[in-house]
């Protein structure tokens, strides 16, 4: 039995005893027994023997019990064989709501199992916010080390610093989701990790490699200038002096040196294809502007590419013209004259594209051209349309189903896109890494291993003829996407893997 309605039972026995006898004089009143009915434990009973009623009814309206009888309604008993009086009662349900209090308890019980679960989250990521702040101090130590040091920090480690960044980053919007909005604490974290992702990405733009790189070149070459001194008189080659700019008087590329750096390309480390280069005008080989064109990330489409006017523009990310189309295709882009030239998407289509609007000026079909990777270079998809500037004009370097895969070479007119004359090779442009023009002379190179690329082919459209060649090419990643050459710098501009290289070539002096 509840222990609510125990003494509600206890009080209407003891209130019924007082009734008895306070009221009229009568027969005595047998023991009652109540019976069973909802909230009532049917072995409950009470029993007295001078309590009194007229007829077997009582409702409880004797003398001061007329109080009580307002808490009941419709008293009702009879007397048994043995005399025993029974009666039931019935309680109002606004006695007192215990079911009510049970759903209460529960409720309360059920939101107290949710609070703690939340409370052991808060608790988890309050841990974890302590970690995370320990790394971020560890960070920026780390970076400031590389702002003042002249440490020499490759690739990697950027890109270690990276991951961490980003992790942190989640773990704040993680952090948010669970607050169901934000907070001080939070809010800070994110904005110190938004300044060191922005430090991290302008670090890797300063190019201190480079700079260590040129002073390990300069004690280099001041260690080969004692040693020839210490040479003298002895039969040692003779250094050649730099053909003049533009000019074609040399007996062609003899050496190479070891790669500058210039930086990652705009769009990022994602974008690993792609090309680069200067502009060349005859008429103004001097102000040549800089351009940048990485492919998507799909390595096919050409779609955004960036014009600056100097290379220190370039290097600070500064004063850009961003440009898009949406048909070029491949890396084999190359510009002359203030003007682009790319394969048009899916098809051996040419086109021309004035930089000065950004609109195609001519198109033109390549004649029997293989495209969409009938016959690309190894390791770079979608160039099978390769375009090539040198102090000549403009050129085009891909291969048809007549000559079997082999390179074949076109002279173009970089205004009409007509093909002026055409050469073919006996080297198979697949075995080929890459190629570039120089004076009317194809050079092909291929690679040798992740580090190592070789100029290993010729092909002089001027005579005729063909030949191997062995000049060892150094690079910084794997795989080389596109190679351009200009005629005023005398420069290679090599697009591997994402970074922007150049070369300076070295060319045979013609004998007096």
């Amino acid at each position: 039995m509840r222990p609510g309605l125990s003494f509600l039972l206890a009080l209407l026995f003891f209130l019924g005893q007082a009734a008895g006898h306070l009221g009229d004089a009568g027969p005595p009143i047998p023991s009652p027994s109540f019976s069973t009915f909802p909230g009532i434990d049917s072995s409950s009973s009470f029993s007295s023997s001078s309590s009194s009623m007229s007829g077997s009814s009582y409702n409880g309206s004797s003398g001061s019990g007329g109080s009580v009888s307002q808490l009941f309604s419709n008293v009702t008993g009879s007397v048994d064989d043995r005399g025993t009086c029974q009666c039931s009662v019935f309680l109002p349900d606004t006695t007192f709501p215990v079911d009510r209090v049970e759903r209460l308890e529960f409720t309360a019980h059920v939101l107290s199992q949710k609070f703690e679960k939340e409370l052991s989250k808060v608790k988890e990521y309050v841990k974890l916010i302590s970690v995370y702040e320990k790394k971020l101090l560890n960070l920026t130590v780390r970076i400031e080390i590389m702002e003042k040091d002249t440490i020499s920090y490759t690739e990697l480690d950027f890109e270690l610093i990276k991951v961490e960044v980003k992790e942190m980053a989640k773990l704040v919007v993680q952090l948010k989701e669970s607050f169901g909005g934000s907070s001080e604490i939070v809010d800070q974290l994110e904005v110190e990790i938004r300044n060191i992702t922005l430090l991290v990405e302008k670090l890797e733009t300063l190019d201190k490699n480079n700079v260590l790189a040129i002073r390990r070149e300069i004690v280099a070459l001041k260690t080969k200038l004692k040693e020839c001194e210490a040479s003298k008189g002895q039969n040692t080659p003779v250094v050649h002096p730099t053909p003049t700019p533009g000019s074609c008087d040399h007996g062609g590329v003899v050496n190479i040196s070891k790669p500058s750096v210039v930086q990652l390309n705009w769009r990022g480390f994602s974008y690993q294809y792609g090309a680069w280069g200067r502009d060349y005008s005859p008429q103004h080989p001097n102000k040549g502007l800089y351009w940048v064109a990485p492919l998507n990330t799909d390595g096919r489409l050409l779609e955004y590419y960036r014009l600056y006017n100097t290379l220190d523009d370039l290097l600070l990310y500064v004063n850009a013209r961003e440009l898009r189309i949406t048909y070029g295709q491949g890396s084999g882009t190359a510009v002359y004259n203030n003007n682009m030239y790319v394969n048009m998407y899916n098809t051996r289509n040419i086109a021309r594209v004035n930089l000065t609007t950004n609109t195609i000026a001519v198109t033109q079909t390549l004649p029997n051209a293989a495209y969409n990777n009938r016959f690309s270079y190894a390791n770079v998809a979608w160039q099978d349309i390769d375009f090539a500037v040198d102090e000549n004009g403009l050129w085009v370097i891909y291969s048809t189903e007549a000559s079997t895969g082999n390179i074949v070479i076109s002279k173009l007119n970089d205004t009409t896109l007509q093909v002026l004359n055409t050469w073919y090779t006996k080297q198979y442009k697949p075995s080929a890494s890459n190629a570039f023009m120089v004076c009317g002379v194809l050079y092909a190179t291929r690679t040798l291993n992740t580090r190592t690329e070789e100029i290993f082919y010729y092909y002089d459209t001027n005579t005729g003829k063909e030949g191997k060649l062995d000049i060892v090419v150094h690079k910084m990643q794997e795989k080389v996407q596109s190679i351009n050459y200009n005629p005023f710098d005398r420069k290679l501009y090599v697009y591997n893997d994402g970074y922007l290289l150049n070369y300076d070539l070295f060319f045979l002096q013609n004998p007096q």
